[in-house]
């Protein structure tokens, strides 16, 4: 009896000689641990309120957009950047408050997609709002300020939209050269399935600048004429 409660004793002199050396350290631990996850928890609870609140505000947008009231769609998209800017409905807030705007309060349009294009973080939407923001620079006259819109930059897939936009924007100040080299980079850029392709040849044509078939194509046209030939 006595060897065992010697053991014990032992046992428990290890423990608190294990504690006094550890305690402290596993104390913070578990504090730190708790902490982290108190202020997860926190925070996706703040996110989906967040979340809650920009959907019902954009529903509203929505609403009002769809009533042509651009006033009332400018006030609700100023509301919905302010209080949440960072949201992909406050990015998609600005598309529909510049395409509601632009008709009779074009400056406000222009700030709503200049805002998401330093702003934004879909790199879709914010190709979207660097290529009308660009169009709509242009259609005011603000040419070098459209072209500094579309240097900034979109992603591969509005690369060939930006070039033609480029081209445009060329073409308005009259400079024939430098929109045939845009609209040829967009054509280029184009795979050959998209019919916006054919568009975009239609102005190289309308420069005198009409792309050459791709020597496949020639071989076929040739093949075909030569078959259909009496």
């Amino acid at each position: 009896m006595a060897t065992y409660d010697l053991e014990q004793q032992e046992q428990l002199d290890q423990v608190k000689h294990f504690w006094k050396q550890y305690g402290n350290l596993i104390t913070w631990v578990l504090v730190l641990a708790l902490g982290a996850y108190a202020a997860w928890t926190g925070y996706l609870y703040w996110q989906q309120k967040r979340a809650i609140a920009a959907t019902g505000l954009y529903e509203e947008l929505d609403r009002a957009a769809a009533s042509g009231n651009a006033d009332r769609v400018l006030q609700i998209f100023s509301d919905l950047k302010g209080n949440y800017a960072g949201t992909a409905l406050a990015e998609q807030g600005a598309l529909m408050a510049a395409k509601v705007a632009s008709d009779t309060k074009a400056d406000q349009a222009r700030a709503a997609l200049q805002w998401l294009a330093e702003n934004g973080k879909n790199t879709s939407l914010v190709g979207v709002a660097r290529l009308r923001l660009a169009g709509m620079q242009m259609d005011a006259k603000q040419y070098d300020e459209a072209l500094k819109t579309l240097d900034a930059g979109v992603s591969d897939e509005f690369k060939p939209l930006a070039d033609d936009r480029r081209g445009d924007i060329h073409m308005a100040q009259g400079k024939k050269d430098e929109a045939a080299k845009a609209y040829k980079s967009a054509w280029d850029k184009l795979d050959a399935t998209v019919d916006y392709r054919r568009f975009i040849e239609g102005k190289l044509t309308a420069l005198g600048q009409a792309p050459a078939a791709p020597p496949q194509a020639t071989k076929a046209a040739t093949a075909s004429a030569a078959a259909s030939a009496p």
